[in-house]
């Protein structure tokens, strides 16, 4: 008797696809805006939101807060010093690292993102009831949990 196989799924009925491109499409639609009002990449504005909720972070816990590699990490983060949004300080903890922090104007530039990216947000989810959104929401930390833990400033490009 032959084993029965399961059938190859196609890439469309992939979970991490199908993850990967509700992911891209809502960080694209958010992305644009913010880029057209106040010229921020993805990048840089991922890093400024984290900068924004955890204060002063090496690049290494901005990769491993972000889940990006190192160079773009440390690309927005060159990108926002020289904006002057950012503000790189010696880490006195370890003597070879910095510390990335949001300025006066980085602060007040997300400060007016936000409300922003919280608007699309509820747009784009508005298709959810509260509940909804938030099985969503407990189901992607669950997911986000069971890949583990991994240093994505080390991940190969």
């Amino acid at each position: 008797m032959k084993a029965q196989s399961r059938p190859a799924k196609r890439l469309a009925d992939f979970l991490p696809y199908q993850l990967s491109i509700a992911s891209n499409a809502v960080s694209t639609r958010i992305a644009e805006q913010y880029r057209r009002r106040f010229a921020l990449k993805p990048t840089e504005w991922r890093v400024m939101a984290v900068l924004g909720d955890s204060g002063a972070l090496t690049q290494r816990d901005l990769c491993r807060l972000t889940l990006m590699d190192k160079v773009p990490v440390n690309r927005a983060c060159r990108t926002l010093e020289d904006r002057g949004l950012a503000l790189r300080t010696p880490n006195e903890r370890d003597g070879r690292s910095h510390l990335l922090e949001l300025t006066v104007e980085g602060r007040a530039v997300r400060s007016r993102v936000m409300p922003l990216a919280e608007a699309i947000e509820d747009e784009l989810f508005g298709v959810l009831d509260e509940k909804q959104r938030a099985a969503l929401t407990d189901m992607l930390v669950r997911v986000r949990e069971a890949a583990g833990d991994f240093d994505a400033a080390n991940l190969e490009s």
